[in-house]
Protein backbone atom coordinates (compact mmCIF):
# COMPACT_ATOMS: atom_id res chain seq x y z
CA UNK A 1 0.00 0.00 0.00
CA UNK A 2 1.04 3.57 -0.59
CA UNK A 3 1.13 6.22 1.65
CA UNK A 4 -1.36 9.06 0.48
CA UNK A 5 -0.42 11.39 -1.31
CA UNK A 6 2.22 9.77 -3.35
CA UNK A 7 2.22 8.40 -6.61
CA UNK A 8 3.45 4.56 -6.92
CA UNK A 9 6.46 3.96 -8.96
CA UNK A 10 5.06 2.37 -12.13
CA UNK A 11 6.21 -1.12 -12.60
CA UNK A 12 7.26 -2.74 -16.22
CA UNK A 13 8.52 -0.64 -19.52
CA UNK A 14 6.85 2.55 -20.51
CA UNK A 15 5.97 2.84 -24.40
CA UNK A 16 7.56 6.56 -25.61
CA UNK A 17 6.73 7.41 -28.97
CA UNK A 18 9.59 10.05 -29.91
CA UNK A 19 8.39 12.06 -32.71
CA UNK A 20 11.37 13.71 -34.75
CA UNK A 21 11.14 15.78 -38.19
CA UNK A 22 13.60 13.13 -39.88
CA UNK A 23 16.38 10.93 -38.88
CA UNK A 24 18.79 11.98 -41.60
CA UNK A 25 22.48 11.53 -39.84
CA UNK A 26 23.47 15.01 -41.06
CA UNK A 27 20.89 16.64 -38.60
CA UNK A 28 20.88 17.73 -35.13
CA UNK A 29 22.23 14.83 -33.29
CA UNK A 30 18.69 13.67 -30.99
CA UNK A 31 20.67 10.71 -29.25
CA UNK A 32 17.85 8.14 -30.29
CA UNK A 33 20.12 4.97 -31.50
CA UNK A 34 22.53 5.75 -27.94
CA UNK A 35 18.92 6.09 -25.66
CA UNK A 36 17.41 2.84 -27.65
CA UNK A 37 21.03 0.97 -26.53
CA UNK A 38 20.05 1.34 -23.28
CA UNK A 39 16.19 2.04 -23.11
CA UNK A 40 15.42 -1.51 -21.36
CA UNK A 41 17.99 -0.98 -18.54
CA UNK A 42 15.70 2.11 -17.74
CA UNK A 43 12.69 0.46 -18.41
CA UNK A 44 12.06 1.77 -21.36
CA UNK A 45 10.22 1.13 -24.46
CA UNK A 46 10.94 3.04 -27.69
CA UNK A 47 8.89 3.37 -30.82
CA UNK A 48 10.00 6.81 -33.58
CA UNK A 49 8.16 8.61 -36.00
CA UNK A 50 9.69 10.18 -38.32
CA UNK A 51 8.08 13.01 -40.34
CA UNK A 52 9.58 13.06 -43.74
CA UNK A 53 11.55 10.49 -45.01
CA UNK A 54 15.56 10.15 -45.68
CA UNK A 55 17.68 8.40 -48.29
CA UNK A 56 20.35 8.11 -46.09
CA UNK A 57 18.98 4.72 -43.89
CA UNK A 58 21.92 5.18 -41.73
CA UNK A 59 19.61 5.86 -38.37
CA UNK A 60 16.95 3.62 -39.31
CA UNK A 61 19.20 0.98 -40.10
CA UNK A 62 20.34 1.38 -36.23
CA UNK A 63 17.51 1.50 -34.75
CA UNK A 64 15.21 -1.18 -36.39
CA UNK A 65 18.26 -3.38 -35.79
CA UNK A 66 17.72 -2.31 -31.98
CA UNK A 67 14.09 -3.31 -32.30
CA UNK A 68 12.82 -0.64 -32.52
CA UNK A 69 9.67 0.60 -34.50
CA UNK A 70 10.45 3.36 -37.26
CA UNK A 71 7.90 4.73 -39.29
CA UNK A 72 8.68 7.50 -41.56
CA UNK A 73 5.50 9.27 -43.09
CA UNK A 74 7.03 10.91 -45.99
CA UNK A 75 5.24 13.65 -45.78
CA UNK A 76 6.28 17.61 -47.39
CA UNK A 77 7.66 19.99 -43.91
CA UNK A 78 4.22 21.21 -42.69
CA UNK A 79 1.95 19.31 -44.95
CA UNK A 80 -1.65 19.94 -43.20
CA UNK A 81 -2.32 16.50 -43.11
CA UNK A 82 0.94 15.81 -41.33
CA UNK A 83 -0.79 15.68 -37.78
CA UNK A 84 -3.16 13.25 -39.19
CA UNK A 85 -0.80 10.82 -40.62
CA UNK A 86 1.04 11.31 -37.29
CA UNK A 87 -2.09 10.14 -35.28
CA UNK A 88 -2.66 7.10 -37.37
CA UNK A 89 1.10 5.69 -37.03
CA UNK A 90 1.07 6.13 -33.10
CA UNK A 91 -2.68 4.00 -33.02
CA UNK A 92 -0.42 1.96 -35.18
CA UNK A 93 2.30 1.31 -33.28
CA UNK A 94 -0.34 0.72 -29.64
CA UNK A 95 0.10 1.26 -26.40
CA UNK A 96 2.02 4.92 -26.53
CA UNK A 97 2.12 6.30 -23.28
CA UNK A 98 4.10 9.33 -23.70
CA UNK A 99 4.70 11.36 -26.67
CA UNK A 100 8.62 12.99 -26.41
CA UNK A 101 8.89 15.86 -29.39
CA UNK A 102 12.08 17.17 -31.03
CA UNK A 103 12.54 20.07 -32.76
CA UNK A 104 9.88 22.72 -33.92
CA UNK A 105 8.09 20.85 -36.70
CA UNK A 106 7.56 17.75 -34.76
CA UNK A 107 6.92 20.00 -31.64
CA UNK A 108 3.89 20.75 -32.93
CA UNK A 109 2.62 18.10 -34.78
CA UNK A 110 3.34 15.77 -31.69
CA UNK A 111 1.01 18.32 -29.44
CA UNK A 112 -1.72 18.25 -31.67
CA UNK A 113 -1.24 14.28 -32.07
CA UNK A 114 -0.55 13.82 -28.59
CA UNK A 115 -4.17 15.89 -27.74
CA UNK A 116 -6.49 13.62 -30.07
CA UNK A 117 -5.34 10.73 -28.40
CA UNK A 118 -5.72 12.07 -24.79
CA UNK A 119 -1.76 10.92 -23.82
CA UNK A 120 0.74 13.22 -22.39
CA UNK A 121 3.48 14.87 -24.45
CA UNK A 122 7.27 16.06 -23.71
CA UNK A 123 8.93 18.00 -25.35
CA UNK A 124 13.12 18.95 -25.90
CA UNK A 125 14.52 21.50 -26.77
CA UNK A 126 17.60 21.41 -29.34
CA UNK A 127 19.02 24.66 -29.65
CA UNK A 128 20.18 27.70 -28.29
CA UNK A 129 18.56 30.37 -31.00
CA UNK A 130 19.24 34.15 -32.01
CA UNK A 131 17.04 36.68 -31.35
CA UNK A 132 14.39 36.63 -34.47
CA UNK A 133 15.14 39.37 -37.03
CA UNK A 134 11.65 40.83 -37.69
CA UNK A 135 8.14 41.19 -36.28
CA UNK A 136 6.35 37.96 -38.09
CA UNK A 137 9.10 35.77 -36.81
CA UNK A 138 9.21 36.99 -33.51
CA UNK A 139 5.42 36.43 -33.33
CA UNK A 140 5.69 33.02 -34.15
CA UNK A 141 8.48 32.42 -31.80
CA UNK A 142 5.70 33.61 -29.02
CA UNK A 143 2.77 31.20 -30.85
CA UNK A 144 5.51 28.12 -30.14
CA UNK A 145 6.16 28.88 -26.67
CA UNK A 146 1.81 29.43 -25.98
CA UNK A 147 1.60 26.31 -28.02
CA UNK A 148 4.53 24.45 -25.92
CA UNK A 149 2.78 26.32 -22.58
CA UNK A 150 -0.65 24.95 -23.61
CA UNK A 151 -0.32 21.29 -25.05
CA UNK A 152 3.24 20.08 -23.03
CA UNK A 153 3.09 18.33 -19.76
CA UNK A 154 6.81 18.97 -19.38
CA UNK A 155 9.55 20.90 -21.59
CA UNK A 156 13.24 19.42 -20.77
CA UNK A 157 15.93 22.01 -21.60
CA UNK A 158 19.63 19.98 -22.14
CA UNK A 159 21.63 22.65 -20.67
CA UNK A 160 21.07 25.34 -17.39
CA UNK A 161 22.36 27.73 -20.42
CA UNK A 162 19.71 26.87 -22.45
CA UNK A 163 16.71 26.96 -19.76
CA UNK A 164 17.89 30.24 -18.92
CA UNK A 165 17.98 31.56 -22.38
CA UNK A 166 14.25 29.73 -22.56
CA UNK A 167 13.33 32.20 -19.57
CA UNK A 168 14.93 34.91 -21.19
CA UNK A 169 12.36 35.00 -23.82
CA UNK A 170 9.84 34.36 -22.37
CA UNK A 171 9.27 31.13 -21.60
CA UNK A 172 8.11 29.63 -18.14
CA UNK A 173 10.34 28.18 -16.18
CA UNK A 174 8.20 26.56 -14.05
CA UNK A 175 7.69 24.06 -16.59
CA UNK A 176 11.48 22.92 -17.32
CA UNK A 177 13.19 20.74 -16.38
CA UNK A 178 17.29 20.08 -16.93
CA UNK A 179 17.89 16.65 -18.27
CA UNK A 180 21.52 16.62 -20.03
CA UNK A 181 21.27 14.48 -23.17
CA UNK A 182 23.49 11.19 -22.79
CA UNK A 183 25.75 9.25 -24.58
CA UNK A 184 26.90 5.60 -25.19
CA UNK A 185 29.77 4.29 -22.94
CA UNK A 186 32.64 3.02 -25.91
CA UNK A 187 34.42 1.36 -23.36
CA UNK A 188 38.34 1.23 -23.55
CA UNK A 189 39.85 1.22 -27.15
CA UNK A 190 41.96 -0.95 -28.81
CA UNK A 191 45.49 -0.66 -29.54
CA UNK A 192 45.10 -2.10 -32.90
CA UNK A 193 42.62 0.34 -33.69
CA UNK A 194 44.60 3.40 -32.98
CA UNK A 195 47.20 2.55 -34.94
CA UNK A 196 45.54 1.24 -37.85
CA UNK A 197 43.45 4.52 -37.73
CA UNK A 198 46.49 6.95 -36.93
CA UNK A 199 48.43 4.84 -39.79
CA UNK A 200 45.86 5.93 -42.31
CA UNK A 201 46.15 9.74 -41.26
CA UNK A 202 49.93 9.69 -41.82
CA UNK A 203 50.11 10.39 -38.29
CA UNK A 204 53.46 9.20 -36.84
CA UNK A 205 54.51 7.78 -33.54
CA UNK A 206 55.68 10.44 -31.64
CA UNK A 207 53.05 12.87 -32.90
CA UNK A 208 50.14 14.30 -31.00
CA UNK A 209 46.78 14.00 -33.09
CA UNK A 210 43.64 16.25 -32.63
CA UNK A 211 40.59 15.54 -34.11
CA UNK A 212 37.45 17.59 -34.87
CA UNK A 213 34.27 15.99 -36.20
CA UNK A 214 31.98 19.16 -36.47
CA UNK A 215 30.26 19.86 -39.62
CA UNK A 216 31.90 21.86 -42.15
CA UNK A 217 29.46 25.29 -41.71
CA UNK A 218 30.39 28.41 -41.10
CA UNK A 219 29.37 28.26 -37.33
CA UNK A 220 31.40 25.65 -36.48
CA UNK A 221 34.33 27.74 -36.38
CA UNK A 222 36.76 25.84 -39.12
CA UNK A 223 38.16 29.25 -40.15
CA UNK A 224 39.15 30.23 -36.74
CA UNK A 225 40.63 26.74 -35.92
CA UNK A 226 42.95 26.70 -39.70
CA UNK A 227 44.15 30.30 -38.35
CA UNK A 228 45.39 28.61 -34.93
CA UNK A 229 46.70 25.84 -36.66
CA UNK A 230 48.63 27.92 -39.37
CA UNK A 231 50.51 29.62 -36.08
CA UNK A 232 51.67 26.83 -34.46
CA UNK A 233 55.40 27.09 -34.09
CA UNK A 234 57.29 24.76 -35.89
CA UNK A 235 58.69 22.05 -33.82
CA UNK A 236 55.30 21.51 -32.31
CA UNK A 237 54.47 17.53 -33.87
CA UNK A 238 51.11 18.19 -33.56
CA UNK A 239 48.24 16.61 -36.52
CA UNK A 240 45.03 17.87 -37.09
CA UNK A 241 41.93 15.35 -38.55
CA UNK A 242 39.25 17.26 -39.51
CA UNK A 243 36.59 14.95 -39.74
CA UNK A 244 33.24 16.42 -40.61
CA UNK A 245 30.87 17.08 -43.53
CA UNK A 246 29.32 20.12 -45.36
CA UNK A 247 29.16 22.66 -48.19
CA UNK A 248 32.13 24.59 -46.33
CA UNK A 249 34.81 21.30 -47.13
CA UNK A 250 35.45 22.14 -50.59
CA UNK A 251 36.91 26.18 -49.46
CA UNK A 252 38.45 24.47 -46.07
CA UNK A 253 40.19 21.70 -48.54
CA UNK A 254 41.75 24.73 -51.17
CA UNK A 255 42.61 26.86 -48.07
CA UNK A 256 45.06 24.00 -46.64
CA UNK A 257 46.30 22.74 -50.05
CA UNK A 258 47.20 26.80 -50.69
CA UNK A 259 49.14 27.08 -47.26
CA UNK A 260 52.04 25.16 -46.33
CA UNK A 261 51.86 25.35 -42.66
CA UNK A 262 48.77 24.28 -43.09
CA UNK A 263 49.13 21.17 -45.50
CA UNK A 264 51.52 19.91 -43.39
CA UNK A 265 49.36 19.49 -40.22
CA UNK A 266 45.25 18.99 -41.14
CA UNK A 267 44.41 15.69 -42.59
CA UNK A 268 40.55 15.64 -44.32
CA UNK A 269 39.05 12.18 -42.94
CA UNK A 270 36.93 10.28 -45.48
CA UNK A 271 32.69 10.71 -44.66
CA UNK A 272 32.40 6.99 -44.10
CA UNK A 273 34.95 6.95 -41.55
CA UNK A 274 34.36 4.87 -38.01
CA UNK A 275 33.89 7.98 -35.62
CA UNK A 276 34.44 5.62 -32.63
CA UNK A 277 37.96 4.40 -34.30
CA UNK A 278 38.62 7.78 -34.82
CA UNK A 279 38.63 9.16 -31.33
CA UNK A 280 40.24 6.19 -30.33
CA UNK A 281 43.35 7.15 -32.40
CA UNK A 282 43.37 10.62 -30.91
CA UNK A 283 45.20 12.20 -28.19
CA UNK A 284 43.25 15.18 -27.56
CA UNK A 285 39.23 16.87 -28.76
CA UNK A 286 38.59 20.48 -30.63
CA UNK A 287 35.38 21.79 -30.99
CA UNK A 288 35.54 25.89 -31.70
CA UNK A 289 31.68 26.56 -32.46
CA UNK A 290 30.39 29.50 -32.39
CA UNK A 291 26.90 27.94 -30.07
CA UNK A 292 25.70 25.00 -28.79
CA UNK A 293 23.57 24.00 -26.23
CA UNK A 294 25.03 20.83 -25.40
CA UNK A 295 27.23 19.36 -28.35
CA UNK A 296 27.20 15.63 -28.43
CA UNK A 297 30.24 15.54 -30.20
CA UNK A 298 32.16 16.83 -26.75
CA UNK A 299 30.30 14.09 -25.06
CA UNK A 300 31.72 11.30 -27.08
CA UNK A 301 34.89 12.42 -27.05
CA UNK A 302 34.85 12.58 -22.94
CA UNK A 303 34.10 9.71 -23.27
CA UNK A 304 37.04 8.14 -25.23
CA UNK A 305 38.94 9.74 -22.41
CA UNK A 306 40.45 12.63 -24.38
CA UNK A 307 40.85 16.29 -23.26
CA UNK A 308 39.19 19.16 -24.63
CA UNK A 309 39.43 22.25 -26.33
CA UNK A 310 36.71 23.86 -27.12
CA UNK A 311 34.97 27.82 -27.07
CA UNK A 312 33.67 29.03 -23.84
CA UNK A 313 30.00 29.42 -25.70
CA UNK A 314 26.42 28.10 -24.84
CA UNK A 315 26.39 24.99 -22.29
CA UNK A 316 29.84 23.99 -23.57
CA UNK A 317 31.47 25.06 -20.27
CA UNK A 318 29.06 22.96 -18.44
CA UNK A 319 30.54 19.76 -20.15
CA UNK A 320 34.44 20.84 -19.83
CA UNK A 321 35.63 22.26 -17.29
CA UNK A 322 39.44 23.67 -16.37
CA UNK A 323 39.84 19.74 -14.99
CA UNK A 324 38.95 17.94 -18.19
CA UNK A 325 40.19 20.56 -20.65
CA UNK A 326 40.69 24.26 -21.47
CA UNK A 327 38.00 26.59 -22.87
CA UNK A 328 38.91 29.20 -25.55
CA UNK A 329 37.30 32.19 -26.46
CA UNK A 330 36.60 32.79 -30.48
CA UNK A 331 40.39 34.32 -31.07
CA UNK A 332 43.17 32.40 -32.81
CA UNK A 333 45.55 33.11 -30.26
CA UNK A 334 44.09 31.77 -27.62
CA UNK A 335 43.18 28.78 -29.45
CA UNK A 336 46.86 28.22 -30.88
CA UNK A 337 48.25 28.57 -27.10
CA UNK A 338 45.73 25.59 -26.17
CA UNK A 339 46.61 23.53 -28.66
CA UNK A 340 50.49 23.45 -27.54
CA UNK A 341 49.57 23.36 -24.39
CA UNK A 342 48.10 19.99 -24.74
CA UNK A 343 51.16 18.79 -26.31
CA UNK A 344 52.68 18.08 -23.05
CA UNK A 345 51.73 13.94 -22.24
CA UNK A 346 51.76 14.31 -18.78
CA UNK A 347 48.75 17.06 -18.97
CA UNK A 348 46.99 15.48 -21.75
CA UNK A 349 46.95 11.87 -19.50
CA UNK A 350 45.40 13.82 -16.38
CA UNK A 351 42.52 15.53 -18.05
CA UNK A 352 41.71 13.32 -20.37
CA UNK A 353 41.40 10.63 -16.94
CA UNK A 354 39.38 13.68 -15.56
CA UNK A 355 37.28 13.88 -19.13
CA UNK A 356 36.18 10.44 -18.61
CA UNK A 357 35.25 10.34 -14.97
CA UNK A 358 33.07 13.84 -15.54
CA UNK A 359 31.63 11.55 -18.20
CA UNK A 360 30.65 8.66 -16.63
CA UNK A 361 29.29 10.29 -13.56
CA UNK A 362 27.24 12.90 -15.68
CA UNK A 363 26.64 12.01 -18.95
CA UNK A 364 26.81 8.04 -19.50
CA UNK A 365 23.38 7.19 -21.58
CA UNK A 366 21.95 4.74 -18.82
CA UNK A 367 21.77 7.39 -16.63
CA UNK A 368 20.46 9.44 -19.33
CA UNK A 369 17.90 7.43 -19.74
CA UNK A 370 16.72 6.54 -16.72
CA UNK A 371 16.24 10.67 -16.00
CA UNK A 372 13.96 10.57 -18.39
CA UNK A 373 12.03 7.29 -17.40
CA UNK A 374 11.56 9.69 -14.10
CA UNK A 375 9.95 12.53 -15.83
CA UNK A 376 7.76 10.20 -17.82
CA UNK A 377 6.78 8.78 -14.86
CA UNK A 378 6.00 12.15 -13.79
CA UNK A 379 3.96 13.44 -16.31
CA UNK A 380 1.86 10.27 -15.90
CA UNK A 381 0.86 10.83 -12.66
Amino acid sequence: MTSRGKNPRRVGPLKIAHIVPNLHPGGPEIGLVDLATVAGAAGLELAVVALTSTADTTQVTALRRLGVPVAELGMAPWDPRVAAQTVRALRQLGGVQVVHTHLPQADLVGAAAAVRLRIPAVSTLHRVENEPAGRVDRLRRTAKILARQRFMARTLAISQVQREWYRGIGGPAGQIDVVPNGVLDPGPGHADTRQRVRSALDVGPDDVLAVSTAPMRRDQGHELLLDAIEALPDDVRLVVALAGEGPLRPWLETRTAGSTELDSRVAFVHRHHDPAGLLAAADMFVHISRAGALPTAVLRAMAAGLPVIATRVGGVPEIVTSGTGILVPQTAGPITDALVTLTDDALRGRLGAAARARFLDRFEAVGWARRLREVYEGVLA
